[in-house]
């Protein structure tokens, strides 16, 4: 091989790394924030995704997840969370918020109508 082939190899091995860390590498969570009648309140924005897409909250207490839908996608119409049995329209524009208090910890996916834009709760211990 010569150098040119090695700098082509070498920069394709590189930005594969850089790929993989983008999408599939550790994110650090958002923890909510208590609000003066104990919710753990965080706000969403859905542009292409979640933002932020992991959030810490405590289990047993009340979670408010504010959605602030800010794009015209019709995939990120809909946020559903399976594991708690909840679905909410998400009109363009408008803040709904999604409200519950988790009975048990773990991480739990939340995600679009198509499964294809997805984000994280992890519920912590009490």
């Amino acid at each position: 091989m010569d150098t040119a082939q090695l700098a082509v190899t070498g920069g394709g091995v590189a930005l594969i790394g850089f790929i993989l860390w983008f999408f599939f590498g550790p994110r650090a969570a958002t923890a909510a924030r208590q609000t003066e009648g104990g919710v753990q309140e965080v706000e969403v924005v859905v542009q292409g995704g979640y933002t932020p897409d992991r959030i810490e909250v405590t289990q047993g207490r009340p979670v408010r997840l504010v959605f602030h839908r800010t794009e015209s996608n019709p995939c990120t119409e809909q946020v559903v969370f399976g594991d708690f049995g909840i679905a909410k329209s998400l009109p363009e524009g408008e803040r709904v918020a999604v409200e519950f208090t988790p009975d048990r910890a773990g991480t739990f996916v939340f995600h679009c109508s198509m499964n294809m834009v997805r984000g994280a709760l992890v519920v912590r211990p009490a």
